[in-house]
């Protein structure tokens, strides 16, 4: 098994304003017959990019899954999605997703997530997670993650423009 650093280039960055970055490039299998990102592989880039944030912040969603650690037997389930389209992604195209903490309840947290080429929005999304047990019943957020969230959206406010 690879240790987190030599994996920390595929699961992005954060940048100083706290906010996660995850570059991906688009490949044929992500497009329709001609050469544009099929819409719902926008929420398959969405998805990477929210279990790398919560990689580089130390969680492992299977370890998490199966109660190893710190954290026990739990997951995160989309309650609610909303998202727009302004322009479209086409293969071979370079983007980036970034991911910025909106609120955190106590058993839910809410996140944006905008989809860029070139610094030009392709795509926002805004969603609501929750958190899950194994029978699939809602659940607290377990402490060390609510922490580590807590942390890292202080410091996404803190870098917002007022």
């Amino acid at each position: 098994m690879s240790d987190a650093s030599t994996l920390s280039g595929l699961s992005g960055r954060f940048a100083e304003d706290g906010t996660h970055r995850y570059p991906l490039r688009v490949y044929y299998e992500d497009t329709d017959a001609g050469g544009i990102v099929y819409h719902a592989n926008y929420l398959r880039f969405a998805e990477r990019a929210r279990t790398e944030m919560l990689y580089l912040m130390g969680f492992r969603q299977r370890e998490m899954a199966e109660g190893l650690g710190d954290v026990t037997g739990v997951s995160f389930a989309v309650r609610r999605l909303t998202i727009d389209f302004d322009a479209p992604a086409k293969l071979e195209d370079t983007l980036e997703v970034e991911t910025r903490i909106v609120d955190i309840r106590g058993a839910s947290f809410a996140l944006a997530q905008v989809i860029r080429r070139d610094g030009r929005v392709l795509a926002r999304a805004d969603l609501q997670l929750v958190t899950i047990n194994r029978a699939g019943r809602a659940v607290r957020l377990p402490e060390p993650v609510k922490a580590a969230m807590e942390t890292l959206h202080a410091k996404q406010n803190a870098s917002s423009p007022a």
